[in-house]
């Protein structure tokens, strides 16, 4: 049994999503999430500056003696998952790999869409993974930049949140699809409402989901895992506005989050 924590970042509060699974799929083990509420959001930064951000974040989890880290941002998986992986001796994993499988695998028009933020479209790494999958996907994407205000306002069921779904996701209804990539953290809790557009006929990939799914077998298979039959252990820490960042844990979250604590992030 391996009890030591494992490691979740984000650039902010989006993540939680990935942390919620994690809490579901794998109740035994402890977690430390960290959240870089000072930084956020990650989606219109330069590549170097995300890869800045995760190596410092990296360095305050290591410090925490974790025994694996999920980069539970697609930002930050697409821009810096490569250097991290390199540089750490600890297994590092993103949200894009988990997700692009299952929509691959369950893909029956081979038509493929991706919603996500600016900078995960515009590294096309969803787009390039798929295609290595399988050459014949073809696959549509589209940055839904105001989809993450909306969540962290808690307009998830909104008739302004309807209106700007359907103005962003009109046009991917011309490619039938049948498989959607939720690409940012912060999607599915939009869940419903993106559903309720596209119809039943579109399957809704929740990389969270797979991305919990897929920590589960790594642990497994570098016997990692921590088989405590107590729940586990759970920390918080952010770079800025601890308030805010309580009051969306507790709504998504099945536990309370009684302390979370803020770190000089920089510093690292």
């Amino acid at each position: 049994m391996d009890n030591r924590p494992i490691g979740v970042f984000d650039s902010g509060v989006g993540g939680l999503t990935v942390a919620r699974e994690i809490m579901r799929q794998l109740p035994g083990e402890n977690m430390i999430y960290f959240g870089d509420t000072a930084r956020v959001p990650y989606g219109s930064k330069s590549k170097d500056t995300i890869i800045k951000y995760s190596r410092q974040i990296v360095r305050f989890l290591l410090t925490k003696n974790v025994k694996a880290i999920v980069v539970a941002c697609n930002t930050a998986t697409a821009l810096a998952l490569k250097e991290l992986q390199k540089e750490n001796t600890i297994p590092v994993i993103g949200v894009i790999e988990p997700g692009a499988i299952t929509a691959a695998k369950t893909t029956e028009t081979k038509n493929i869409g991706v919603v996500a933020t600016e900078s995960t479209i515009k590294s096309g790494m969803y787009t390039t993974f798929l295609r290595e999958l399988d050459p014949q996907i073809t696959v549509v994407s589209k940055a839904c930049p105001l989809f993450c205000p909306l969540v962290e306002e808690g307009w998830t069921d909104d008739r302004v949140t309807d209106e700007v779904i359907a103005r962003y996701l009109h046009e991917l209804k011309d490619y039938e699809i049948d498989s959607l990539i939720l690409g940012c953290t912060h999607y599915p809790l939009l869940r419903s409402a993106i559903g309720r557009y596209m119809g039943e006929g579109v399957k809704l990939v929740n990389p969270a989901y797979e991305t919990a799914k897929s920590l589960r077998v790594l642990l497994e298979e570098q016997q990692l895992l921590n088989t405590q039959t107590d729940r586990g252990h759970y920390t918080y820490f952010v770079s800025d506005g601890v308030d805010n960042f309580v009051a969306f844990a507790d709504r998504v979250l099945p536990c309370e989050v009684k302390l979370t604590s803020i770190v000089n992030i920089e510093s690292y």
